[in-house]
């Protein structure tokens, strides 16, 4: 029998947390250190802490090293999304110490490029794997204290003063408490919160967070309360600048469970773990003996994932679902306490999320807007959904890098929030101008009157730092204001240069439409030359929101026909309709239901899925493909929350439908 070569291992970076799990290897049953990367390798003592593994000189000396088959990510946290892509686009396995990312959106774009890549991806909670921790979930699941229902955990130190050149006192470096150790209290909350409710872990329904920001605007110590579906109330706290306790209790309805340092378990290198159940004056000590040190779990957990290529490449410890829940938490209770780091900011972040120059691609094919005077990509990115520069710069990095230039914003996303983050992000890369197409709308209900459309505009083009936009719509219509001060009042901005395109309505009646044409030729006005309405396979039956109007049914149909004017269509893929391929099965959204229930649109969709069934895609791209399609333009405008989602629905611009396979979806 021949024996199973071990997992060879390299590290990037050699600070402690790179010594402690090298320990870990060395003392695992799958795991052999070969190399350690360093920017300084020539530092004294550096192979010390490494003893057998060759010194590599930088980060991409290793990522390129062929002896290296996993690699370890313990840099500053800063530098863990980049390096764990950079690895894995290398054809690395990877195990990024914790936090795996500053936030979940950038953690998701790991998950993403490994799951692309085919190759392993986890993140570094050394205790979950831990045989100790799987005892505490077996005592809360026996019902030994009752009923859980307050669970209390903290993890928190004094640095002994703030020191300016500590990396926890940075705030470029992410420093604080809540990424450094908060994350254990959270994990832990939602993983006594699953084994209540039968699950692997539970997400809280609510997370209220409060904290002390020190004097370089880092967290020093803070608390949040997590509230779960099941009733089990959460009290968390981490700090750098407060020694707590730190005893993991959970509350029941006939006792509780402590646990000291319930992250070192039975310690770092082997031991006896301590679990206390305690009712009443009655305290019972549940021994955990393990010799096995506390890292090598962690190896040979990764190291066996990585054997046996598990589905989604999962890390049997804290598994992409189970991270990713973990930093939503993270990022709700840094919301709380109005906590971003500088290196989140456009003024730091400019660069993609590898690390890279943003430049444009090619693979987005474009098309001649009439009107506009440059080719259009035939999508437009929508993301008024993101909470911050840092979250919104993903999506459009890998849009812009696609090919796509053509971005849609208005006056009212965000309260104005959407329209800042474009102008930051397109001057923090240095996009040309001249190379992008800038949708904007003003004048939204209640504010729908002539007279805003210049001072929202106004506003608009200070916020996304340019003196005109490309095209431009009334965001809603007013009926009881005579259409041709919205046309006169359009026409002014044309004008004055701040619309150099075309202008339109959106969500304008076809009569409203050809009304304002009219008195534009009468007038010797430019005329509305653009709608934005609805459209998609599935016609929608009610309003998502007021005054909404679409443009899907067989009148609108031959309006567009005949006009040729271009539609850019919102939820142009019916907003999850086609996604679901099981049948009726969505009774509990009520504005899935409400929307799009027909028996017309579940004929098309039952088209959708054995078109794409036959061409080997998914429903949602053959909705999509179907847009484009149509015999008059339409301009989808598509809105998604991830890389992958993007990246999905960019898949389907391949697809080329015939004119009779549009008929046939049409049923």
């Amino acid at each position: 029998m021949t024996d199973i070569q071990p997992i060879r291992w390299g590290i990037i970076g050699a600070g402690t947390i790179a010594r402690t799990f090298a320990d870990g290897i060395a003392h695992s049953r799958t795991g052999k250190l070969v190399a350690i990367a360093s920017r300084n390798p020539d530092k004294p003592g550096l192979g010390d802490g490494f003893p057998g593994a060759r010194i590599v000189h930088g980060y991409d000396a290793l990522l390129s090293d062929p002896d290296v088959d996993a690699v370890y990510i313990a840099t500053p946290h800063t530098g863990h999304a980049e390096w764990a892509i950079k690895a894995v686009r290398a054809g690395k396995h990877v195990l990024v110490e914790k936090p795996i990312a500053l936030s979940a959106y950038d953690a998701d774009a790991v998950f993403h490029e490994a799951k692309k890549a085919g190759v392993f991806a986890g993140e570094a909670y050394m205790y979950r794997l831990h045989p100790q921790t799987a005892k505490i979930v077996e005592l809360v699941k026996s019902g030994v204290i009752g009923e859980v229902r307050i669970i209390r955990s903290s993890f928190g130190f004094n640095m002994g003063g703030f020191k300016p050149d500590h990396r926890l006192f940075a705030n470029d470096a992410a420093g604080g408490g809540i990424l450094d150790v908060g994350g254990y209290p959270v994990s832990m909350a939602r993983l006594i919160a699953g084994a209540v409710a039968g699950k692997p872990v539970l997400e809280p329904e609510k997370v209220s967070g409060v904290a002390h920001l020190g004097q370089s605007g880092v967290d020093e110590w803070a608390s949040a309360v997590l509230k779960f579906p099941n009733g089990i109330i959460a009290e968390v706290s981490c700090s750098i600048m407060a020694q707590q306790d730190n005893v993991l209790r959970i509350i029941g309805s006939q006792g509780r469970i402590e646990v000291e340092d319930f992250w070192f378990a039975s310690g770092h290198k082997g031991g006896v773990g301590k679990i206390d159940i305690i009712k009443g004056s009655d305290r019972q000590t549940v021994e955990v003996r393990e010799d096995g040190w506390l890292y090598s779990f962690e190896v040979d957990a990764a190291g066996e994932a990585i054997r046996a290529g598990k589905p989604e490449f999962e890390y049997p410890g804290m598994n992409w679902a189970d991270s990713l829940g973990n930093l939503r938490v993270m990022d709700q209770w840094r919301q709380s306490v109005g906590l971003e780091y500088g290196v989140e900011t456009s003024a730091k972040r400019i660069s993609n999320i590898a690390g890279g120059r943003v430049v444009a691609g090619s693979n987005i094919p474009k098309r001649t807007i009439p009107g506009v005077s440059k080719p259009a990509s035939v999508v437009a990115l929508g993301f008024e959904f993101f909470p911050n520069f840092a979250s919104a710069s993903l999506t459009l990095d890998t849009f812009y890098e696609a090919g796509g230039n053509l971005f849609d914003t208005a006056y009212v996303y965000g309260g104005g929030k959407t329209e800042s983050l474009f102008g930051d992000w397109h001057t923090s890369r240095n996009v040309p101008r001249e190379e992008i197409v800038v949708i904007g709308k003003g004048a939204h209900s209640p504010l729908c009157y002539p007279d805003m459309i210049a001072k929202q505009l106004d506003q608009s083009l200070e916020r996304l730092k340019t003196d005109h936009v490309d095209v431009y719509f009334m965001h809603r219509d007013n009926t009881a204001v005579p259409v041709g001060e919205f046309v006169d009042a359009m026409d002014a901005e044309a004008k004055r240069g701040r619309i150099r395109g075309i202008f339109g309505g959106s969500n304008w009646t076809r009569e409203r439409m050809d009304e304002a044409a009219a008195y534009a030729r009468k007038n010797g006005k430019a005329a509305p030359a653009a709608l934005s309405n609805n459209f998609s396979l599935a016609e929608m039956l009610d309003p998502i929101w007021a005054g909404c109007v679409a443009a899907s049914d067989d009148g609108w149909k031959e309006w567009q026909k005949e006009r040729q004017i271009p539609n850019f269509a919102w939820s142009s893929q019916g907003r999850g309709f086609f996604t679901d391929r099981a049948g009726r099965d969505k009774q509990d959204d009520e504005e899935i239901v409400r929307v799009w229930y027909s028996d017309r649109n579940f004929e098309r969709r039952d088209r959708a899925i054995q078109l794409a069934s036959e061409l080997g895609r998914s429903p949602i791209h053959i909705a999509l493909a179907y847009v484009i399609a149509q015999p008059f333009p339409v301009i989808p405008l598509i809105g998604p929350r991830t890389i992958a989602e993007l990246e999905d629905s960019l898949s389907a611009l391949d697809i080329k439908l015939t004119p009779e396979q549009v008929r046939w979806l049409e049923a």
